[in-house]
């Protein structure tokens, strides 16, 4: 039994024996009125306050089904009002409970009970006799907010499917390639072919293994190394030479620029991968021939690198989901830019993790700007001096002049803390 569990059972123990006490003072006094001084009043009273204090919701019906208490976090929750129970479905679990059926369910709450989103509860009710009955008993119903663990459950569920997809995809190329290869065996220009084709199946497979575990690192919570003051420009230059080679193949030319001598504090290496990353997913998502400018400047205590393409964009119902695991706009494009579908969930994290965030802007057919802002290292005087050598890249988030001649206005989606993409 996990900590957890060992947790909400016993407070649900705790609820029952607490109910127990307090229905045993209602029955002694059903006029409400106090009763005279004894040794139920203190028992009464520290029963009551063990309830309050409990943080499960607890709600005790009696045979009826009125409501003879409900601590805080159950009004709270707005499923009472008066002696009433609001939720038809915890009604339905009473009942159960009542006739030796199921005793847990998970209820869903709307959200105009509940005053923000829908919640999920997990609902433990427990039938309560005081003496031998021939009737229908209370019901104490102990209830637990489980939408987050629920939330966690199923991000789960779908990282598993996710994984087990990506990787049958190269691992059953493999074996086919190798099939295909000992039946060539005498083809030496045959056996070359499914060779090369076999190393890249291979590097794809390195590669994402590469990035599962790069992310498990950035979302461990584990404390980053002792963060160094790092040259902005040092980062951009490395991130274009990591994907240098990919844009010359497609004919893209990258154009760097922007303000120069920015300084962040960070992790070289974590956020060199994270503008690589911008700027793999700007060439694999880019038509032949065309440009990506990347460039930073100084804004409102941040350094904002921004990287720009002239690809086909990102419809506006998937802009909000880009960063999220696995997710890809177009799934049939998936094997032919070669990403993983991790490569935009790394930025996401790499950002969060020093303290910035990451945004996007794009438009169907104009193409996207994706915008990493870290925190300066320190308030410079003035800002520096914007590059002058005229390659009319600029580093604005969104709704600036970027890459040359394109005005781009239009919505941008924030992901501070938010789930990937393209890549």
């Amino acid at each position: 039994m996990s900590p957890t569990v060992a947790l909400v059972v016993g407070l649900v123990v705790g609820g029952v024996l607490v109910a127990t006490v307090l229905l045993r003072y209602h029955r002694a006094h059903p006029d409400g009125a106090p009763p005279p001084p004894g040794p139920v009043q203190p028992e009464a009273h520290l029963a009551r306050r063990l309830l309050d204090l409990m943080d499960p919701a607890v709600v005790l019906l009696d045979s009826d089904d009125v409501v003879l208490i409900a601590n805080p976090p159950a009004r709270a929750l707005g499923i009472v009002r008066d002696t009433r129970l609001l939720v038809p479905e915890l009604l339905d679990v009473a009942r159960a409970v009542r006739g030796g059926g199921r005793r847990r369910a998970d209820v869903a709450l709307p959200g105009s009970l509940v005053g923000a989103g829908p919640r999920q509860v997990g609902v433990h009710g427990i039938a309560l006799q005081s003496g031998p009955t021939s009737g229908p008993g209370p019901v104490a119903l102990v209830l637990q907010d489980v939408t987050e663990a629920r939330r966690v459950e199923a991000v789960r569920r779908d990282f598993v499917a996710n994984v087990g997809h990506e990787l049958k995809t190269p691992v059953g190329a493999l074996a086919l390639l190798a099939e295909a290869v000992e039946d060539a065996a005498d083809d030496p220009e045959t056996v070359r072919r499914f060779a090369n084709r076999m190393s890249h199946e291979a590097d794809r497979l390195a590669r994402l293994v590469r990035e599962l575990i790069d992310l498990s690192r950035l979302q461990g919570g584990e404390p980053l190394p002792d963060l160094v003051p790092l040259g902005v420009d040092r980062v951009i230059a490395e991130a274009v030479d990591r994907t240098g080679l990919a844009a010359h193949a497609k004919g893209i030319s990258i154009a760097s620029g922007g303000q120069h001598g920015l300084v962040v504090r960070g992790v070289e290496s974590q956020l060199a991968t994270a503008v690589t990353n911008l700027l793999a997913n700007a060439v694999a998502y880019s038509p032949e021939g065309t440009r990506i400018a990347v460039g930073a400047r100084a804004r409102s205590g941040f350094a904002e690198i921004a990287v720009t393409d002239s690809g086909i964009g990102i419809p506006r119902q998937d802009r909000g989901r880009v960063f999220e695991r696995f997710y890809r706009v177009d799934q049939s494009r998936a094997s032919s830019t070669g990403g993983t579908g991790l490569g935009l969930a790394i930025v996401k994290h790499v950002a969060s993790n020093h303290g910035g965030s990451v945004t996007v802007w794009s438009e169907e057919g104009l193409g996207s700007t994706f915008t990493l802002r870290i925190p300066l290292a320190a308030r410079a005087a003035a800002d520096p001096t914007p590059d002058d050598a005229g390659d009319g890249v600029s580093a604005a988030p969104t709704g600036d002049a970027v890459a040359g001649d394109a005005t781009r206005s239009g919505d941008a989606v924030t992901t501070p803390d938010a789930p990937k993409g393209r890549s």
